[in-house]
């Protein structure tokens, strides 16, 4: 196990209003996360000031990931990769182009994101909760899952933690942190489906206490 930075370089590219996320009139907190929590068209599709704004594949975007992934997890044609949280699954969709033949798998929460997931990899894509994985024992030779299991609550998150471990040779898992005052403030502005607001070394206790063995690392909001 081992802390594993892939995803800085693209958090850090897009600029954030952490005030008028929270204190917008039409789409206040409470209501922006009640409409995001139902995972589907405002998540993705809808206003900006709920979250993503329009979700949409844009060529290249995720290439730098999937390269430093292939690299460092020693991945070729014919290796197994599952992404938890795969959304309309661009990661996975660009892990192919950057290697092809790669076997890729995707599960998602939201049955909108798999509606309208990249069409190349839709049908690679399942329905379903990442603490009740339906894939055997080390059947992936890469599991990662990123942005997405500081949205369970603490028994999901116990059994995601687990069953990355148990459908993955390797994994690597990203969530969200803070090292302090400002960057706690800022995820709290910024978030809208967020359950877990864990340090570095509240995250460490899962990790230790969950047995996984994988690769981490954490997006702050700065």
């Amino acid at each position: 196990m081992a802390y594993l930075d892939l995803m800085s370089p693209l958090h850090k590219a897009t600029q954030r209003d952490y005030l008028a996320r929270v204190n917008d009139p039409e789409f206040p907190k409470a209501k922006a996360a009640e409409l995001a929590k139902q995972w589907g068209y405002d998540y993705w599709d809808g206003d900006r000031r709920i979250n993503y704004g329009g979700y949409k594949y844009m060529p290249g975007r995720w290439a730098p990931v999937a390269k430093l992934m292939i690299e460092h997890y020693g991945l070729k044609a014919g290796s197994k990769v599952l992404d938890i949280g795969c959304g309309k699954g661009f990661q996975i969709f660009e892990l192919t182009q950057v290697l092809p033949g790669l076997e890729v798998r995707g599960i998602d929460v939201s049955s909108y994101a798999i509606e309208h997931a990249h069409h190349d990899v839709k049908h690679l894509l399942d329905h379903g909760s990442a603490a009740k994985l339906p894939y055997a024992d080390k059947s992936f030779d890469l599991v990662f899952s990123i942005n997405t299991l500081h949205n369970l609550h603490n028994r999901d998150l116990d059994s995601s933690l687990r069953e990355m471990e148990r459908v993955g040779k390797q994994k690597y898992l990203c969530v969200e942190s803070y090292r302090n005052e400002v960057e706690k403030a800022n995820l709290l502005y910024w978030q809208v489906t967020c359950e877990q607001f864990n340090s570095p070394d509240d995250w460490a206790w899962w990790i230790e206490h969950a047995s996984y063995t994988g690769d981490y690392s954490f997006i702050f909001f700065e």
